[in-house]
């Protein structure tokens, strides 16, 4: 495929953040009376806030709130375990020489993705867009609309690199060119992306004379 740009998921996709979004949200569940298996098969890929309303339905919106902030203090301070996925460094770096516009479009809040981005090694993006951007989270086309804006691009010329569910369908509903990595099997719309890999080191860049990018899997 051809594109100018890529707009990166983070958690997942750029990096491994799992135990720690695991201890957090389990532990909450626990304080919680809720099932951590129940809690895991729903928020990932989604704002934290959207799974809080979720799964404190009914209760006043002064209470999340205040559940939010005290989750987001827990998950920015814990990075341990937090690692750099197979290819993401290389990738961005190349992207980086090759003079490639790219952006990270998390549904994670500035203060945590800020502390995963610096815990996976990666270099800080000069498009950052978080979850306190955006009004409607994914699986809204609303964060990967502003992620190709800021990069002063057509939403069909970026790529979305996704392996949530809720991201890849936010990718494909703002128009986007979609890969998945890693991306579960159940995965609505699955077929509709523009490429399926395991890993980000299975992708190959090259940069052409006019700025057009190539996108290759390597065989």
């Amino acid at each position: 495929m051809k594109c100018r740009g890529f707009l990166f998921d983070l958690d997942g996709t750029l990096v491994d953040s799992l135990p720690v979004v695991e201890r957090a949200w389990s532990n909450w569940g626990k304080r919680h009376g809720i099932d951590a298996a129940v809690i895991l098969d729903f928020i990932h890929g989604k704002q934290a806030i959207t799974s809080l309303r979720h799964f404190m339905a009914g209760a006043p919106e002064e209470e999340i709130q205040k559940e939010f902030y005290a989750l987001e203090k827990i998950e920015a301070e814990d990075t341990d375990g937090i690692i750099p996925l197979p290819g993401a460094q290389q990738l961005l770096a190349t992207l980086n020489e090759l003079g490639i516009p790219w952006a990270i479009v998390t549904s994670g809040s500035l203060p945590v993705a800020a502390a995963r981005r610096a815990a996976g090694g990666l270099p800080e993006p000069e498009v950052f867009v978080t979850a306190e951007r955006v009004t409607r989270g994914k699986p809204e086309p609303d964060a990967y609309l502003l992620g190709a804006q800021l990069l002063e691009l057509e939403p069909e010329e970026c790529v979305v690199v996704e392996d949530a569910p809720a991201g890849i369908l936010s990718g494909l509903a703002a128009g986007c060119h979609v890969i998945a990595v890693n991306a579960p099997a159940s995965t609505p719309r699955l077929d509709d992306v523009d490429m399926q890999l395991s890993s980000l080191e299975e992708l190959i860049i090259n940069k052409n004379a006019d700025g057009s990018v190539d996108v290759h899997r390597r065989h």
